[in-house]
């Protein structure tokens, strides 16, 4: 019988002439044929016949899709997992892989590509920041904690734990197609129609230059410069409609903070801890400045805000109204102010109702004729009919630095220095008495010396008695 079935063997691998045979009982093989499970490509095949013989040439010639991918967007980190994690054939569960300190869980799974998709904010799931003179680095870690599958006592894969990292720059765009934020750290430009530019800027105390940093104490003024870069248009005058502090780039995020609100009241002004205004006059007509003190929310940990502020523009020859307007409150006289025009303007920043035939400060007023902006350009051919006067500028991430913080530190440096320097003067005055004692010795012994030596000169000239000479 053993005889048979071996021929039988024999004649079918001749038949077959090129399949894939081995006798059963030679434990020998090639080391260049190893096993591998079968890959996604072969999944049609390899449904009847689960082991799959590859030569290791042929393997080492096939590139492996990356285990872990990462895009880094504008407000949020994107991780895609393929869960043959480690590249020995068996798929992983995806509940046992976890993002950050604070495990957050995957928002997608994959069946057919066999891929887990995490998404999270840059400062979500307990992500760390790190700034550096050129760049802001977020960082974050992928999870991998094994649970036992069918037997409850044993595992089979060891826990995992990845870093992952974002980098953003600080002074620069990034034009490359890996990582694009919409955003520039520092200064924000939006371009509009016809050639209007609206910016916000972060300046020195003086204004006289654009700040070179982006961190803030708690309760240090800010200012901020809004400017729109007019070109071949008709002199503009600039307003800052509403500006509202966010944690993340999205203006309509929560927790939010007005500073500026109702058509140009900045009504951060009115809190009792701070003194926020507007600056009067106006460096020029299409540029407009405001200082606000730094803050914090006080509800979430994290310490960057983002500031986005509604621009827009009125010809420089229109009077300010209820809608264009930039009033500061004066708590010394409990009445508001504006920048330019007549004080009534600003009434309405009490009541918070400045909207006028039923505008809303969320809905944008119409567009304007060309022809009421442009001045000895001449129409061209498919060029718009419209301007866009107004637009909405991101300015951020600001750095907010805990002053409480800071202060225990400075207060514990403090102690440690004036107790350093207790503990110097105390031994400092332990070396002055001892000094001092050795130098009172070394006294007392010269002037033993030479109340000797001129007693001894004494006796010799026969000047002192012989019995004192011998004492």
């Amino acid at each position: 019988m053993v005889v048979s079935g071996c021929l039988e063997l024999v004649v079918l691998c001749w038949v077959l002439s090129g399949g894939v045979c081995y006798n059963p009982w030679d434990f020998s093989r090639s080391d260049s044929a190893i096993w591998r499970p079968p890959s996604r490509a072969d999944a049609s095949s390899s449904q009847s016949s689960p082991w799959a013989w590859v030569d290791a040439s042929q393997i080492r010639a096939v590139p492996l899709p990356p285990p872990v991918m990462v895009q880094c967007k504008e407000a949020q980190m994107v991780v895609t997992v393929h869960r043959d994690l480690f590249g020995i054939g068996r798929l992983i569960k995806a509940a046992d892989l976890s993002l950050g300190s604070v495990a957050c869980q995957y928002v997608a799974l994959n069946e057919v590509e066999n891929t887990v998709t995490f998404a999270a904010g840059l400062q979500d799931c307990g992500s760390s920041l790190q700034m550096t003179p050129d760049s802001l680095i977020y960082r974050t870690s992928l999870n991998y904690t094994p649970t036992p599958a069918g037997n409850a006592a044993i595992l089979r894969t060891n826990p995992a734990v990845i870093p992952i990292e974002c980098h953003y720059p600080r002074k620069k765009n990034v034009s490359s197609k890996a990582v694009r934020p919409t955003w520039s750290p520092f200064h924000s430009t939006v371009s509009a129609e016809e050639r209007l530019h609206f910016s916000l800027r972060l300046m020195n105390d003086d204004w006289s230059a654009e700040r070179p940093s982006n961190g803030f104490h708690l309760g240090e003024a800010m200012h901020i410069q809004a400017e729109v870069t007019t070109e071949n248009h008709m002199a503009l005058r600039l307003f800052v409609d509403s500006c509202v502090a966010t944690l993340t780039p999205d203006k309509n995020s929560s927790p939010s903070y007005a500073i500026v609100d109702f058509n140009g009241c900045l009504v951060d002004g009115r809190s009792d801890d701070t003194t926020s205004a507007f600056i009067s006059p106006r460096p020029r007509q299409d540029t407009l400045q405001l200082v606000s003190d730094a803050f914090k929310f006080a509800a979430d940990a994290r310490n960057l805000i983002y500031i986005t502020c509604h621009l827009k523009v009125t010809p420089a020859d229109q009077a300010p109204d209820l809608l264009n307007k930039a009033c500061s409150f004066h708590k010394a006289g409990n009445i508001w102010s504006p920048v330019e025009g007549t004080r009534d303007i600003c009434s309405c920043c009490k009541t918070g109702n400045c909207g006028l035939l039923g505008w809303s400060r969320r809905v944008h007023p119409p567009r304007w004729p060309v022809r009421h902006f442009r001045r000895d350009v001449a129409s061209k051919p498919g060029n718009s009919s419209m301007v866009e006067a107004e637009s909405d500028v991101v300015l951020g991430p600001l750095y907010i630095l805990d002053e409480f913080q800071e202060s225990r530190d400075l207060f514990k440096y403090q102690i440690e220095v004036e107790k350093a320097a207790k503990n110097g003067i105390e031994e400092m005055s332990g070396l002055i008495v001892v000094a001092a004692a050795i130098i009172l010795a070394f006294i007392i012994l010269g002037l033993i010396f030479i109340y000797k030596r001129t007693q001894l000169i004494q006796c010799q000239r026969g000047r002192v008695p012989f019995t004192l000479c011998t004492m």
